[in-house]
């Protein structure tokens, strides 16, 4: 299934599935969903209101959620004529399908021609790197430019979502902790993270708008080895990057099984899990995003995301 986060003729924020050109509105769905005791648990520790809708709600009501919707989905196809809660997608806003993820937790020169590029050694454990929920953005947003930036670049990647509770997870276990895969582009302030020092490299890549995140949430079940993906990025239609997950040093799994080694991973957190060779900094001379400047990347079994810079 295809999961959107959208809105239709300036109404409210929903959510849908994509079903063939169309939308099925499943937001009034979701939020009859019961959340999983996990999360139950999870919102008393932590003094927190749990979510009363959208995709948080969705990850936090257990993995059988998605089976569920899965279900429901059918049940509209099976359907003579789709549902009125159906729309064009055509006609739909798109918003990230995880708009205000727990946390992004990023890996830096996880591709081995990257880090060929980079002039680093491979590293022998994940290099890891945060980026702040406030950076997301949504597919064909037009991101600003800070003034006082002039180093802008971009990161073509896979993007992770979480779909359960996760701590000390086996790698051999670690891919059922994913809810599904999304598009992100990890844009960074070069000056921040090469040019200083020590790099203030979270703050490089957390900037307003710096994670442009989309088309959607293609669920696990639709992607069953996500190390057999093409990852590419075109800059005002000119490629620049092309790699294959295969070619990744620490392969999701280990990612999610590292990571959980010293946090919790949550539903809604997002791993955005490196990027190939291309990037604007390492090449001769280097290419850095300017205003007016398009952009579209592309992740195989999930689709195509586009945004421009501002």
């Amino acid at each position: 299934m295809k999961i959107i986060t959208y809105r239709k003729d300036g109404g409210p924020v929903s959510t849908g599935v994509v079903i063939g050109a169309d939308v099925l509105d499943i937001t009034a769905w979701i939020a009859a969903l019961p959340l999983s005791g996990q999360a139950e648990q999870h919102h008393a520790a932590a003094g927190t209101a749990p979510p009363s809708g959208g995709i948080m709600r969705l990850l936090q009501a257990g993995s059988r959620a998605l089976d569920m919707l899965a279900i429901h989905v059918q049940k509209a196809q099976a359907q003579a004529q789709l549902p009125s809660s159906t729309c064009p997608l055509k006609g739909v806003q798109l918003y990230a399908p995880v708009p205000r993820p727990g946390k992004i937790i990023g890996v830096g020169r996880n591709y081995a021609d990257h880090a060929k590029e980079t002039g680093v050694a491979p590293f022998e454990t994940p290099r890891i790197i945060f980026k702040m929920p406030s950076s997301v953005a949504a597919p064909g947003a037009a991101v600003a430019r800070p003034e006082s930036v002039t180093k802008m670049d971009f990161e073509a990647e896979l993007a992770v979502v979480i779909g359960g509770y996760g701590k000390d997870v086996a790698e051999s276990q670690a891919l059922a902790l994913v809810a599904g895969y999304t598009i992100l582009n990890d844009l960074s302030a070069r000056e921040f993270q090469f040019d200083i020092s020590p790099a203030q490299t979270t703050f490089a890549k957390s900037m307003d708008g710096f994670a442009p995140m989309g088309p959607w949430l293609v669920t696990a079940d639709e992607i069953k080895d996500p190390q057999t993906l093409d990852v590419s990025c075109w800059l005002n239609g000119a490629q620049m990057q092309h790699g294959h997950t295969a070619d990744m040093l620490f392969p999701v799994a280990t990612l999610i099984a590292y990571l959980s080694r010293f946090m919790t991973l949550e539903p809604g957190d997002v791993i955005i899990t490196g990027t190939p060779a291309g990037i604007g900094a390492f090449r001769t001379p280097p290419v850095y995003l300017q205003p007016g400047d398009q952009l579209r990347f592309e992740v195989s079994g999930i689709g195509s995301m586009a945004h421009q810079i501002a």
